[in-house]
């Protein structure tokens, strides 16, 4: 078998095989194909596109290119949540405790972030002493004792993915469909995960901007999941504005813990709800969506998900007082308010603007090697469709440097007034189970 074949067989639009796709993905993992080669098969497949087989075999080949976990010490089915990327996306803060206080098992491997905030590791170690730095035997005592525990990626997962995406990053090929979805998909299944479901986001602050994108990918990691034994579904949700009020980690912890009791912001109650009604019928705790929503609601209502999250930071280090007293978390030293110049309506809140605002205090990183300040954040006080007078407080800064006329100018240039009134944007588009 050679690769000059195989770059030409896929650049004239044939199909590949197993073996075939197989044989890419060891050659390149091992260094035996070069760059440049699987430069040309990536742009081949960027123009050529991929079948739903071509994209499972692909999914699969970069999934056994390296490590595996093994979650079959788990009782119960299993079933991760992956979402795309947004701004102010809090939902795993909830859906895990949430999904865990109904007995769905929750054995979540998560990573830092890089972007306009940390990923969901880093708003966890806000709270102090916090650590998923545990043994995988622990891990899993945690999760069939108290369902719920979350572990930093570690191993040689996808090793193959991980060189594919460097490469397609300089290479102009990062937006090719079936890439990104094995991309991730193969890192959700080398997770152990049985059943997936994914929230794919569309709009300004997400990767896929438009609508009918975002339905691509979200049908082709659906179509993956399923092909490879995977009960998988997914959603479109918006982001065209940030979701939920809080951009930043402890103020996103902060957030995530209102809304646990039910007092957070409505678009992220929502969100959750949606999202773990699917984790929960998924796993056979519910023979229906709608039984399944009740339990969440129940568990809401009840106090026990947010004992369930107290249970869950103290078994993971975690100083468990901030729940009732969420002072302790990390405070900025300047609270600033950012008050509207005209009376009027929000009509737009650009997402991604807000977010880069959020990073530019220090909530997120730049580079790999950025500190993150776990104090700083932005809080949104309106949301499009909501009226706003002269002088109110569009949004509070929390910052621990006095000079912020820059995050102020962002703010200003990312939200707009309108004489009119605006609709909310539709929070949820639809939903793709097959």
């Amino acid at each position: 078998m050679r690769m000059v074949d195989i770059i030409e067989k896929k650049r004239d639009g044939e199909a590949l095989t197993k073996d075939e796709i197989n044989f890419v993905i060891q050659g390149y993992t091992n260094g035996e194909i070069p760059d440049y080669q699987m430069s040309a098969f990536s742009m081949a497949i960027y123009f050529q596109d991929m079948s739903p087989e071509e994209r499972a075999y692909l999914t699969m080949a970069m999934v056994e290119s390296g490590d595996q976990i093994d979650l079959s010490m788990i009782d119960g089915i299993k079933v991760d949540k992956h979402s795309t990327g947004g701004v102010g996306d809090t939902t795993t803060l909830v859906l895990g405790p949430l999904v865990a206080a109904v007995g769905v098992p929750v054995a979540k491997m998560s990573g830092r972030g890089l972007g306009h905030t940390g990923g969901t590791i880093d708003k966890l170690e806000a709270v102090d002493g916090f650590t998923v730095e545990i043994s995988n035997e622990k891990f899993i005592d945690l999760v069939n004792e108290h369902k719920i525990a979350i572990i930093g990626q570690s191993g040689n997962l996808t090793p193959a993915d991980k060189k594919l995406y460097a490469l397609r990053d300089v290479t102009a090929t990062v937006n090719a469909i079936p890439l990104i979805a094995s991309s991730i998909m193969s890192k959700k299944i080398a997770a152990g995960a049985d059943a997936i479901v994914l929230d794919v986001k569309t709009g300004a602050g997400a990767f896929m901007k438009d609508l009918e994108g975002s339905k691509q990918l979200a049908q082709a990691m659906v179509e993956i999941g399923n092909n490879v034994g995977r009960k998988t579904m997914a959603i479109i949700s918006d982001m065209s504005q940030p979701l939920g009020f809080a951009i930043g980690n402890s103020l996103e912890v902060k957030e995530a813990i209102d809304t646990l009791q039910g007092k957070g912001p409505k678009d992220l109650e929502e969100l959750c709800l949606t999202l773990g009604s699917y984790m929960v019928y998924l796993a056979n705790e519910a023979s229906s969506l709608e039984e399944a929503r009740q339990k969440l609601v129940d568990v809401m209502n009840n106090g026990k998900a947010l004992e369930t999250f107290k249970i869950f930071l103290t078994n993971q280090g975690g100083d468990a007082s901030v729940v009732d007293n969420p002072e302790k978390l990390p405070q900025a030293s300047y609270i600033i308010e950012v008050p509207a110049q005209a009376d009027g309506h929000v009509s737009e809140i650009i997402a991604d603007e807000i977010g880069t605002a959020a990073m530019i205090l220090g909530a997120g990183r730049a580079t790999k090697e950025s500190t993150i300040d776990l104090a700083v954040g932005l809080v949104l006080n309106k949301k499009v469709g909501d009226s706003v007078s002269k002088g109110e407080s569009l949004v509070t800064i929390h910052s621990n440097s006095e000079n912020v006329e820059e995050i102020k100018n962002r703010i200003y240039e990312s939200i707009s007034i309108s004489d009119t009134k605006v609709d909310a944007p539709t929070l949820i588009y639809t939903t793709i189970t097959s």
